[in-house]
């Protein structure tokens, strides 16, 4: 909501505890050009994943959010 895009959620489990969340458009990343020799090491919107576990650990949810595609290592979309 505050980075003026959308997001799904998708993917959940069987208890309904983790899921997807995929993103179509990332900010962060518009202006952005990874160089090859960081391309695979390097999460350049690692941030995104810092915010969402801040947010809910400020409500006593623990959580672990981390990266599976970027649009920046060629994914047709961002899921974390």
């Amino acid at each position: 909501m505050f980075l003026g895009v959308t997001a799904d959620a998708r993917g959940w489990d069987s208890e309904g505890k983790s899921c997807l969340i995929v993103l179509r458009e990332n900010p962060l990343a518009e202006f952005v050009v990874l160089p090859s020799c960081y391309s695979s090491t390097l999460w350049y919107s690692n941030v995104l994943c810092g915010l969402i576990r801040g947010a809910l650990e400020m409500v006593n949810i623990k959580v672990r959010a981390y990266f599976t595609k970027d649009m920046l290592r060629g994914d047709q979309e961002t899921e974390i």
